[in-house]
């Protein structure tokens, strides 16, 4: 069976040109052009997925997003913001209600369908991707493997961990406080993920540009 995708967007070309990329994909994909319409959707028939928008012409986004986390019938379906709203305090928001992903317009559609399929897999909607490509370095998860050609790059038990959640969670920030008590699973100091972040990006070379700080909050991969 077709995981299902919710896209709400109020400008119904690309709501429909998402869609048609999407089923192209293999997804089953809804289109809402209004908050009202998405509501009674999510209600009478949840989706694997929600693509959303902030600026609808009836409800804003972000109470659309807080109304399925409040809603014990919804709460696990994995939102994705799809938004011109790109001041950083509107993704901390999006981020805080329980967004699984933020994408500013304009996007391209092969961005748009890599992060779809990267949230499925962190919820288990999809197969869990092992391989990653990072400019010129290979990253293969399971292996515990990093490469430039025929090159082994050594990271730390530490590093690698790092490198692989910012991998499976690309363009989300992540915060100090989930890298800790997630990820490294140990009671450290904040400190502490800086300096592993640092030595990831000395090694990493000129793809540990791609490690970006998130000022206050933490650290997300993004190219």
């Amino acid at each position: 069976m077709s995981l299902k995708v919710l896209v709400v967007e109020d400008d119904g070309d690309l709501a429909e040109l998402i869609a048609y990329n999407l089923r192209k994909e293999g997804y089953e994909a809804l289109v809402c052009l209004r908050g009202a319409d998405a509501i009674k959707y999510l209600e009478e028939n949840p989706p694997d997925l929600l693509l959303l928008d902030v600026m609808l012409p009836d409800y804003d986004g972000f109470r659309i997003a807080q109304y399925v986390r409040g809603k014990e019938s919804l709460k696990d379906i994995p939102i994705i913001f799809v938004t011109a709203r790109d001041m950083e305090q509107d993704k901390l928001k999006g981020f805080s209600l329980g967004a699984d992903d933020y994408i500013t317009k304009p996007f391209s559609l092969k961005e748009l369908l890599a992060r779809v399929k990267a949230v499925l897999r962190r919820v288990g909607k999809e197969k869990k991707q092992t391989q990653f490509k990072l400019g010129g370095i290979h990253i293969d998860l399971e292996k515990k493997e990093v490469k430039r050609g025929e090159e082994v790059i050594e990271l730390t038990p530490t590093e690698f961990l790092i490198l692989s959640a910012l991998l499976e969670n690309y363009g989300k920030p992540m915060s100090r406080e989930y890298l800790i008590e997630r990820v490294l699973k140990r009671d450290v100091y904040d400190r502490t993920v800086d300096v592993h972040i640092k030595k990831l990006r000395e090694k990493l070379g000129e793809e540990g540009k791609a490690i970006q700080t998130v000022r206050g909050f933490g650290y997300k991969l993004e190219i």
